[in-house]
């Protein structure tokens, strides 16, 4: 069965299973962004007198967080395949 969604410029109507793999693909993103989230905060130790361990290297956090959105947007383009640039 097909969901009958709203006409978007440069999109077709997607197919059930499409509409799931995109909510999966979306999920999986919400939890990549949980971890970056969490790389991005204190990290806990238990050894060190502040009880959290060195700050990690926020830049490349950063660079991998970047490449992470471009690699999910990338693969939920490739599930919509728009019609449009």
């Amino acid at each position: 069965m097909t969901i009958n969604q709203p006409k978007i410029t440069g999109y077709r109507q997607l197919s059930d299973a499409e509409v799931a793999l995109m909510n999966e693909g979306k999920a999986l993103a919400e939890q990549c962004g949980a971890y970056i989230a969490k790389l991005r905060g204190p990290i806990p130790d238990g050894q060190s007198p502040t009880g959290t361990a060195p700050p990690l290297d926020q830049r490349w956090i950063s660079i991998g967080a970047t490449d992470l959105q471009r690699g999910f947007m990338a693969v939920i383009r490739g599930i919509a395949q728009p019609t449009t640039f």
